[in-house]
């Protein structure tokens, strides 16, 4: 193949929706925007702009439970450390509630109390969340995946547990559309974004024994999700995020509380392996990435957290502190404009 193809030849893939180049022995996908925001809305020591001294992708922490249900919205900028700012409100007050995300918007859909609302915000300003639709079915505790174009959305409570996926077209507004289903019903799947751009994956769960098993998905077609592998420890409640070559799960409840971090090569398949440790025990956080960053937000052990801690995907060792929660709390949602899905 590589001696029919010259080197610097262009082509445009139409699952991943990017352009790609062929440098002799593979393709690469070309990337002509950055997720990098800094100073947004005005001068460098005008609050919140003074956060965002150092251009980075920005990461997005949503709703929770206090124990009273919130609709706060909080933001960070992944490349540096320092508390979470205020960003705005969803449009209610939910737990459980998951995200997906392009580079411009974040999309969050569920909760508890059951709820089918999909509301949205625009990533690089600051502002309330819009209506954006439905879930095919109201639900909440699902697992959420994302590339550029497409969110999807897996398994959670209604009554009882499910294995269905919808999803949606991130750009657009309207309900979300039937994909496929688990290989399993279950709950209270891992929270955050684990994808490349052409694989998301899910990690956990409940049902009604903690499952050790990873799923996933071609998120361009539809259909059914497949066997990836397992954790090295069966759990729900843990949160998870990636590069565009590794996914990161770490944290959950096996049901008891753990700090263990763990990674999978996206592309290949197979079990998780051993990466570090989180700064605290916790359970149903949620995390964000950047291409190079994962970063690891609130929780419960069995007290609410408010701690926020990063990794370097690249490498392999515990996290390092980052800041905090403007609120502690449990059963947020998380992502980002610049996580391994687009």
């Amino acid at each position: 193949m590589s001696a029919e193809i010259p080197a610097g030849a262009m082509r445009f893939n139409s699952d991943s929706q990017k352009l790609e180049y062929w440098n002799g022995s593979a393709w690469f996908q070309v990337h002509t925007a950055t997720p990098d925001l800094a100073n947004v809305g005005g001068t460098l020591t005008v609050a919140p702009n003074n956060r965002d001294r150092t251009p980075g992708a920005r990461g997005i922490f949503q709703g929770g439970e206090t124990p009273t249900d919130l609709n706060i919205i909080e933001y960070i900028n992944i490349s540096s450390t320092g508390d979470a700012v205020d960003f705005g409100d969803r449009t209610l007050k939910v737990q459980y509630s998951q995200s997906v995300s392009s580079s411009t918007r974040g999309v969050t859909g569920g909760g508890d109390p059951t709820t089918d609302t999909i509301d949205f915000i625009t990533i690089a300003s600051t502002g309330d969340a819009i209506d954006f639709g439905d879930l095919f079915t109201g639900r909440y505790g699902t697992g959420a995946t994302s590339s550029a174009t497409r969110g999807v959305w897996a398994g959670g409570f209604t009554s009882p547990k499910v294995d269905l996926m919808d999803y949606v077209t991130i750009a657009s507004t309207g309900d979300a559309i039937d994909f496929g289903n688990l290989t399993e019903v279950k709950g209270y799947l891992f929270s955050g974004i684990a994808a490349s751009p052409t694989r998301g994956l899910f990690a956990g769960g409940i049902n009604p024994d903690k499952v050790s098993k990873i799923e996933f998905i071609t998120i361009a077609t539809t259909g059914d999700a497949q066997d990836f592998g397992d954790l090295t420890v069966a759990r729900n409640n843990g949160m998870s995020c990636s590069s565009s070559t590794r996914g990161i799960m770490g944290s959950g409840d096996t049901p008891t509380i753990i700090n263990t971090i763990e990674y999978v090569t996206i592309a290949s398949g197979g079990n998780g392996i051993n990466f570090g440790d989180l700064s605290v025990t916790r359970s149903i956080g949620s995390a964000c990435s950047s291409s190079t960053r994962g970063v690891f937000g609130g929780g419960v052990d069995p007290g609410l957290r408010d701690e926020i801690d990063y990794i370097i995907i690249a490498t392999e060792g515990n996290t390092v502190d980052f800041g905090n929660l403007d609120t502690a709390r449990k059963g947020l949602a998380a992502c980002s404009n610049g996580h391994g899905g687009l």
